[in-house]
């Protein structure tokens, strides 16, 4: 069963739009490991702090390019 940090991550990931490629990209990760650890197939120590890290970075950057102008 996934842990309640996991469906905030994907919560905010659907609100900003920020897709499981931009995540994993972002982790340097395989998209299917990123789908298990979200879905609790996988608990690696650390994750939590590792995919929160990364998800606000994915935020800030959108922001700035919306700020800029982009989308």
């Amino acid at each position: 069963m996934p842990e309640q940090w996991t469906g905030d991550i994907v919560g905010k990931m659907h609100n900003y739009r920020i897709s499981y490629d931009d995540l994993s990209e972002k982790l340097g990760y395989a998209k299917g490991y990123i789908s298990m650890v979200l879905n609790g197939h996988r608990k690696p120590k650390g994750a939590e702090q590792k995919f929160r890290q990364a998800l606000d970075e994915l935020i800030q950057q959108k922001q700035k390019l919306k700020m800029n102008g982009g989308t």
